[in-house]
């Protein structure tokens, strides 16, 4: 990018120019060739994928997901209650009409074979109407959706209460919470303070807004190739705009910092791209490089949620390359106009001063701080011990939402079960031979933890059966997945041996179960895979191998933390009503594999702006204490700045009413909090200072074979001169 940054600063006018052509170009292709978003669970070779497989070819749409129950209750009496049921039966009328609609099948309608409703509970005091749309849950229109939700609103009474619940449901709820503006804001203020500037403070958030608009677009693109889950925008969005501003001010901090050394604005904005630029470029490729090794997983719905993620930080890492330099070079000093009161020159080195009196205090007694900070991110990890897999459910919806109401409801009337049966689809040896099918259903519902297994459905050809399986425990209950283990390794073993069927276990927790072993099963490649291009990434950039190690370690360190207290507040209940988290359950079995290729990009941004200081001072003195100490001086702040940012737009997207969006949204804002506060600004710089020069040893066969890469132009061309650090001259 460096030829392009500094064509970018020396034609700023034509920069502008050919960056608006672009926009306006993608915009108009996202409106024309945009895709529909589809949350797709696919798993490779797993029990729950191939019974999913034969429930939707042998069984049609109603396996597909498409589907809603409208789950209704009186506050006394029962729903063959007169009034109850012309309540219902205009609800069954009216939805009957809601467009992609297919079927609606009342409970006060008797099966095919004349036996009563299996919709209505046994005490007659709650029933449920089932509605069928056409295609894929996630394919459904959301104003049909919302269409059903007002009937179901409008359905409700003092004296009737009425809930809806099922995927298409939640399929619809995936709007981007409003509150990221609060982010924004917050980001905006740091801004100011950190600059002094109301110019300056706007240009971070304009680019971001830029970049993040021109990525999503293109992502609305790319779904239309792949399957990019529903939710992938918003959490795109929240990463987007959170390296977006914060790549802005690492660019605009060295432009001001070079300002103030004397040169003029497009000398300074030259450098700040050969400097900050360069940072900029490795740390987004880290990202992006973290991001992609999702696809070593397998599981194309953590494919998707990576690309969308990429292509908006390479949005961004592009737009800070090339459209702000342009901006900086064409506004020229008036980047800094609209100054605050307390704005300052910056003071290069200063020792006596915030990060330089923080510095020389960690130097002082490295030990004590290094073991405060260890000690202090252990204990918050400690709660990832306990923590439990599963996807969240209707129960962790806000208390009085259609999907809460319909979540207590089922509970009450069927049992905790009913939220989430198991399907077992078996497959006959004999089309329309139902005796050992029978046999089947009977042990199920004899297993130890089961409270009813329905009657084997055959489908029209007569070769395939489906029974549903409803646990006595909860969907999230450890219970459930242990019967899971027992249905799967003993109870259907046992019954089909010798018959000639062959019987698989679906449904969503089977699903959420086999989810959660397809990740665990990867999880060793894809921490090596990522965690060793980094460490390879960062012994190129610093020429070092202390110093990568250091970084991946420390990055794991603050996963471990992250994850433990996204435990202890999703799982545990700590905090949750302050943070607006409704219910407590097992965490999302994708968010560790998410959560740390995030972080480790992130957490590497942070290295690399930090490091990169301390490694220009190592090669310019070979006093690796001063190296740390002007180091941590001179990115502190910026350092700090950037991860209070960070931190303020990932936690805005955590009070939204999404609950996937909520965990992302706590889980990074606590992981980029903990990484730059408690490890980059005091762990790391301890260790540093205890390793000494060992930082900086590199063997002689890597030092020769490794390309020479630095983010400091001009160090780089020092250090060329000489392997020896000791005869570097000093500029």
């Amino acid at each position: 990018m460096g030829p392009i940054s500094r064509w970018a600063v020396y034609n700023p006018k034509k920069t502008v120019g050919v960056w608006l052509a672009l926009i306006i170009a993608i915009f108009a292709l996202a409106g024309a060739a945009k895709g529909a978003y589809n949350t797709s669970f696919s798993l490779p070779d797993t029990e729950s994928s191939r019974a999913q497989t034969l429930l939707t070819e042998k069984f049609g749409a109603l396996q597909t997901g498409a589907t809603a129950d409208v789950v209704f209750s009186p506050v006394s009496g029962t729903v063959d209650d007169p009034a109850v049921r012309k309540v219902i039966e205009g609800l069954v009328t009216s939805t009957k009409s809601i467009p992609g609609v297919t079927g609606v099948v009342s409970p006060f309608d008797k099966a095919p074979d004349g036996s009563p409703s299996t919709a209505v509970s046994q005490d007659r005091t709650v029933a449920y109407v089932t509605v069928d749309f056409a295609g894929e849950a996630s394919a459904v229109a959301k104003t049909s959706v919302q269409a059903l939700v007002a009937d179901v609103l409008g359905a409700r009474s003092d004296t009737l209460t009425v809930g809806a619940s099922g995927q298409v449901i939640q399929f619809a709820n995936t709007d981007p919470p409003s509150s990221e503006g609060v982010g924004m804001i917050a980001a905006f203020v740091i801004l100011l303070f950190t600059f002094g500037s109301l110019v300056a403070a706007g240009l971070p958030l304009i680019t971001a807004i830029v970049a993040l608009g021109t990525g999503l677009s293109l992502v609305s693109i790319i779904a239309r190739f792949m399957d990019i889950a529903t939710f992938a925008p918003t959490l795109a969005a929240m990463i987007g705009l959170g390296v977006g501003i914060d790549y802005a001010l690492f660019i605009i901090n060295r432009y001001r910092q070079a300002l103030a050394s004397g040169q003029e604005p497009r000398e300074a904005a030259v450098e700040s791209v050969n400097t900050a630029g360069r940072a900029v470029l490795f740390a987004g490729s880290t990202v992006i490089i973290a991001l992609m090794g999702l696809f070593v997983v397998g599981i194309n719905f953590l494919n998707g949620l990576a690309v969308a993620a990429a292509v908006t930080v390479l949005m961004t890492m592009v737009t800070a390359l090339t459209l702000l330099p342009a901006v900086l070079a064409w506004l020229g000093r008036r980047t800094f106009a609209v100054r605050m009161p307390w704005a300052r020159t910056p003071r290069p080195h200063d020792e006596n001063h915030g990060f330089g009196r923080h510095a020389q205090a960690i130097q002082r007694r490295p030990w004590l701080f290094a073991g405060g900070a260890l000690v202090l991110m252990v204990l918050v990890a400690t709660p990832v011990l306990s923590m439990r897999l599963g996807f969240a459910d209707d129960g962790g919806s806000p208390v009085g939402s259609v999907e809460r109401t319909a979540y207590d409801l089922k509970a009450k009337g069927f049992g905790p079960g009913s939220n989430g049966p198991f399907i077992v689809v078996a497959e006959l040896p004999k089309s329309g031979d139902l005796t050992s099918a029978t046999a089947l259903s009977k042990a199920l519902g004899a297993a130890d933890g089961v409270a009813f297994a329905g009657a084997p459905v055959a489908d029209k050809a007569g070769d395939t059966v489906l029974i549903t399986v409803v646990p006595k425990s909860a969907p999230q209950d450890e219970a459930t997945g242990a019967l899971l283990e027992r249905l799967r390794g003993e109870v259907i073993p046992a019954a089909i041996k010798d018959t000639g069927i062959t019987a698989s276990v679906g449904g969503a927790q089977a699903i959420t179960q086999d989810f959660g072993s397809v990740i665990s099963g990867a999880l060793p490649l894809f921490l090596t895979v990522v965690i060793s291009l980094g460490i390879l990434a960062l012994m190129v950039l610093f020429r070092s191998i202390v110093v990568p190690l250091t970084a991946a370690a420390t990055s794991l360190l603050s996963l471990g933390a992250a994850m433990g207290a996204v435990v202890a507040i999703f799982q545990w209940g700590w905090l949750s009503g302050p943070l607006g988290v409704t219910a407590t359950g097992p965490i999302a079995p994708f968010l560790p594999v998410m959560l740390f290729a995030i972080l480790f990009g992130l957490s590497m941004d942070y290295q690399v702006f930090l490091v990169s200081r301390m490694q220009e001072e190592w090669m310019m003195t070979g006093d690796n204490r001063l190296a740390v100490r002007r180091g941590l001086s001179g990115s502190g702040r910026v350092v700090m700045a950037a991860a209070a940012i960070m931190t303020s737009v990932f936690i805005a997207f955590a009070f939204g009413d999404n609950a996937t969006i909520k965990l992302f949204g706590i889980g990074l804002a606590t992981a980029v909090f903990l990484d730059a506060f408690v490890v980059r600004l005091v762990l790391v710089p301890a260790l540093m200072t205890l390793f000494g020069s060992a930082n900086w040893w590199l063997p002689r066969f890597l030092a020769d074979r490794l390309p020479k890469v630095s983010v400091e132009h001009e160090v780089a061309a020092i250090a060329e001169l000489s392997d020896d650090l000791e005869e570097i001259p000093v500029p």
